[in-house]
């Protein structure tokens, strides 16, 4: 393709990545690919209603799909070809080509889970989570450029649960090295927050103060090391237990139990961050500074989950307060109050999350109008997405924030889609989901990934492969020092570069690192941790509703619901562990007789990038009288019964 190299992107990234010339005007795709079985769609802002398309198979430069773009945009979601290694493009008649892709089995969860993980491994302040000098940290959290607030542990707890084998691939990376897969990350972020219960020293400069009006001003947000210790408690009863001694888990519930409603763990907080900063400067009801909109369901809910496994344990009243959190929610989100959502930015997921993670974990406890406020975001959400790039916009007048990125948005937004359009059975909202994800890939007005695609990250595999255009500028040096952390995202299209149909795009030259819509400058700051961390749900809830388990006859064809003891059955998983088309895969499931400890079975791939996990297992001969299989925690999975008789 003739693409040009511009010597403004030169001085601006690391390894001068070029771009399309006008990006308008060439098919703009999810530049990886699509999964198998989802949504498929590109944009050709240029193109007029009723162009024709034709998907071109790249091996031998054969048609295998046509169809027609209405609104600026082809959609192709019925094209599911079996082979995921096989590249095409998109052709329009007189234009560029669209950059190769590939379909595959849950392909963006294959290339993108490790680098979500991977991220928080490289952005910690330190490889000490006891001994670490938050004064030399900015934020003086766990993650540079932040502080307490970034909830690692409430968003990695989740990520293990929805699809726990898909972890194991990673285990020995770095020896005995710790940190170098999921489980030892998790750890290693409740090692910091215990360690940090009632930190409040020094910490590097931060843009506010903390604590509410009127009330004496904290340095370190310590209150939501609580919310971390609450996601490890949980965690230890679901899959922590055999990395995670008693002793250290009683220690993290003793601080829990101990200071929760010192800390106004109980309650939504409202008001406690004062921020000097010109995007959201005084006192926010709620930001991303550890007050978010939701984020005491998730705590309470944690907590409810660990101590109705204890004896001494007091679940009711966490239950309690989770569900007076949800239904402050309820009554209070509101949709049309920016505060409540883009504009607290990086937070924003975490309230649909939050009531979604409710109907998934105690669906039966949740409060009376639980999935009506879901329903009602729903339908806010398809309305603010109904432009020809799906992107949830501001209002009528602005798309996008005019002078800041808005990597907590798109990012974040597919999940909490993908959390709600499964509990409602909505696959429309699924599908726009899907458009959340394209955007960070590419399909957006600069036509780039939102991550800078620089030498330093390709030399550490740091980066998505099937990716040719990263985002064009980075900020690599300041306070989180992200030039050389793996998966990190970098910026996104500002309000002016969004072409609107019957007007010139702006391009204003009076913001630094402003971009006109031609590709030949991207607007950038600095990653931000908090931001990946947006990304990393959206991960969490992709699978949900693509995964399940299955008890099957010997020969695997018909469903059981009722077996002979001492019969043999087969297991049947389908889950997103499908990584490589080429190579027959494992994964493992977990098998309950009755009330015994489940234990962990391994299933293998029937073939290659078959994407379905089996294997035999023969039922004990008598005295078990119920078998339960079952892939994933909290919800997040997939759960098999069948009766022994």
């Amino acid at each position: 393709m003739k693409y040009l190299i511009l010597v403004t992107l030169i001085a601006c990234s690391v390894q001068g990545i070029a771009q399309p010339t006008k990006p308008l005007a060439v098919p703009l795709v999810n530049q990886a690919g699509y999964n198998r079985g989802e949504a498929k769609r590109f944009v050709c802002y240029e193109a007029a209603d009723g162009t024709p398309f034709q998907i071109i198979r790249q091996s031998d430069k054969a048609v295998v799909f046509n169809g027609t773009i209405r609104d600026r945009a082809g959609v192709f979601s019925a094209f599911n070809p079996p082979k995921g290694q096989t590249e095409y493009i998109i052709s329009v008649k007189g234009r560029e080509p669209s950059v190769p892709f590939r379909i595959a089995d849950h392909l963006i969860e294959g290339i993108s889970s490790k680098l979500a993980y991977d991220f928080f491994v490289d952005v910690r302040g330190s490889e000490d989570p006891v001994h670490s000098n938050e004064a030399k940290v900015y934020g003086g959290g766990p993650s540079r450029d932040q502080g307490s607030y970034g909830l690692e542990t409430t968003f990695e707890t989740l990520f293990y649960a929805s699809n726990p084998a898909l972890f194991d691939r990673w285990t020995t990376e770095l020896g005995d090295k710790k940190t170098a897969d999921l489980i030892d990350l998790i750890l290693w972020h409740g090692e910091f927050a215990y360690h940090h219960v009632d930190y409040n020293g020094p910490v590097a400069n931060r843009h506010g103060t903390l604590g509410y009006e009127g009330q004496p001003r904290m340095t370190y947000d310590y209150w939501n090391t609580l919310d971390q210790l609450a996601a490890v408690c949980a965690g230890y009863h679901s899959f922590l237990k055999p990395y995670l001694p008693r002793e250290t888990y009683l220690k993290y519930r003793n601080e829990c139990r101990k200071r929760w409603q010192a800390y106004d763990r109980h309650k939504v907080v409202r008001y406690w961050t004062y921020s000097t900063k010109w995007v959201d400067e005084g006192f926010q009801e709620f930001n991303e500074m550890g007050n978010a909109f939701g984020q005491s369901v998730f705590s309470n809910l944690y907590m409810y989950l660990s101590e109705k496994e204890e004896t001494d344990g007091q679940p009711e009243q966490y239950l309690r307060w989770a569900q007076e959190s949800a239904e402050d929610i309820i009554k209070n989100w509101d949709f049309n109050n920016p505060r409540h959502m883009w504009w607290i930015r990086n937070a924003e997921h975490i309230t649909p999350q939050a009531l979604a993670f409710f109907l998934l974990v105690a669906p039966d406890k949740a409060p009376n109008g639980t999935r009506e406020k879901l329903m009602a975001w729903r339908d806010h959400m398809k309305q603010k997405t109904a432009n020809f790039w799906q992107y949830r916009v501001h209002s009528d007048t602005e798309w996008a924030h005019p002078r800041t990125k808005e990597l907590g948005g798109a990012p974040a937004l597919g999940g909490s889609m993908f959390a709600v359009a499964h509990l409602l059975g909505d696959r429309e909202l699924r599908d726009i989901g899907w458009s959340q994800v394209n955007f960070v890939f590419g399909l957006n007005p600069i036509g780039a990934h939102l991550s800078n695609k620089s030498a330093d990250r390709l030399a550490i595999n740091g980066y998505w492969d099937g990716v040719e255009y990263g985002w064009p500028r980075s900020h690599p040096n300041g306070y989180g020092m992200l030039g050389k952390v793996r998966g990190t995202l970098d910026g996104t299209p500002l309000d002016a570069q969004f072409p609107r149909p019957g007007q010139l795009v702006a391009t204003d030259k009076s913001t630094e690192g402003q971009v006109d819509h031609i590709g030949q400058n991207a607007y950038a700051t600095e990653g931000w941790a908090i931001s990946n961390r947006g990304w990393m749900a959206t991960l969490t809830f992709a699978p949900l509703g693509t995964q399940s388990v299955r008890i099957l006859d010997k020969q695997g064809k018909k469903p059981l619901k009722m077996v002979k003891a001492g019969a043999s059955v087969r297991l049947e998983l389908k889950a997103a562990l499908n990584l490589d088309p080429a190579k027959v895969e494992s994964g493992w499931v977990l098998v309950q007789l009755d009330e015994n400890d489940p234990v962990n079975v391994a299933v293998q791939e029937t073939g290659p990038d078959s994407g379905i996990f089996t294997t035999l297992y023969a039922l004990p001969s008598g005295g078990t009288k119920q078998l339960k299989v079952s892939y994933g925690y909290w919800g997040l999975g997939s759960l098999a019964t069948c009766t022994i008789r």
